[in-house]
C-alpha cells in the first residue's frame, strides 16, 4: 500500500478544485454567448454612399502619374508624378497641392490659374497611373498587414490576398474603418456569412485606398485565450483534448 502523503494530496485537490472552476467558467461562457442569427446590417445612409464604388470619382493620391494637357498651348503639356508631399510643379503656375482633389477639381484650379497667362486654358487632366494604393487586412486572418489595391477589389478579394480567415474568425461582424471626407472614421460591420452563401451578396461591399478590413474573433476564440492566460499557465500539467491530471 502506497504511503499517504498529505502535501501531495492537498495539491491534488486544488488542481481539482482549479479544473472544476475553470470547466463551469467555460459552460458558463459558452451557454451565455450571443447567437447572432441577424447582425445589424448597414443601414445608415451615409456609410451606404461612402461604400458605393460607382458614386464615388477617384481622389488622386501621392504616387500617381498625371498628364496634363493643353488644347490649344501644347508646348505646356507635362506628364508629373504626385510628390510625397502631394503637390505638382508645372510651367508658368509653379508648385500646386493636388494629393486629395478629384481629376476634374484639379482641371478646374488649372483653368483658374492659367486664365491670366492664356486666352484659351482649355485644360485636361488624365491619370495615367496610379501610385500605391493600399488597404490594411488585421485581426483573424492568415497574413495580417498591408495589401496592394490594384483596381476593384471587395472585402472577401481582401481577405483572400491576406491567406483567407482563420477557423477563430466572426465572419458574420467583419468591420471595416474608412476615413470620411470630415477626416472622421466612418465604421461598418458587414455580415460575410451572407456574402459567402449567397444571400446577400451587398455585404461584400467594394473598398477605398487606405481602408482598414478588421476581422474580429469568435466568443468561443476569445474564451480560449482567457483560458490560456489564466487556467493553463497556472497548472502543471494540461493535455490537449482537455483533461487535467495531478
Amino acid at each position: 500500500m502506497r504511503d499517504f502523503n498529505p502535501v501531495v494530496f492537498a495539491i491534488g485537490r486544488r488542481r481539482k478544485k482549479v479544473v472544476g472552476i475553470a470547466v463551469f467558467i467555460l459552460l458558463f461562457l459558452n451557454g451565455c454567448a450571443p447567437v447572432v442569427k441577424n447582425p445589424t446590417p448597414i443601414t445608415n445612409a451615409g456609410i451606404q454612399k461612402t461604400y458605393s464604388y460607382t458614386e464615388q470619382e477617384y481622389r488622386i493620391q501621392v504616387g500617381d502619374q498625371l498628364d496634363v494637357k493643353f488644347f490649344y498651348n501644347s508646348e505646356l503639356n507635362e506628364q508629373v508624378t504626385v510628390r510625397p508631399d502631394g503637390r505638382i510643379s508645372l510651367q508658368l503656375v509653379h508648385e500646386i497641392m493636388v494629393a486629395g482633389l478629384t481629376p476634374s477639381e484639379l482641371t478646374d484650379l488649372l483653368t483658374k490659374k492659367y486664365a491670366p497667362e492664356l486666352k484659351k486654358p482649355e485644360i485636361a487632366v488624365i491619370v495615367r497611373s496610379f501610385g500605391a494604393q493600399k488597404i490594411y487586412v488585421d485581426g483573424e486572418v492568415t497574413k495580417p498587414g498591408m495589401v496592394p489595391l490594384m483596381g476593384f477589389m471587395t472585402v472577401l478579394q481582401a481577405i483572400s490576398q491576406a491567406g483567407g480567415m482563420k477557423d477563430s474568425a466572426r465572419t458574420s461582424e467583419v468591420v471595416i474603418i474608412r476615413q470620411g471626407e470630415d477626416h472622421n472614421p466612418i465604421v461598418a460591420r458587414v455580415n460575410l456569412d451572407k456574402a459567402i452563401d449567397g444571400t446577400d451578396m451587398s455585404q461584400d461591399i467594394t473598398l477605398s485606398p487606405f481602408d482598414i478590413v478588421f476581422v474580429p474573433k469568435t466568443t468561443i476564440a476569445n474564451v480560449d485565450v482567457w483560458v490560456d492566460q489564466y487556467v493553463r499557465k497556472n497548472l502543471p500539467i494540461y493535455l490537449s483534448f482537455g483533461y487535467f491530471f495531478p
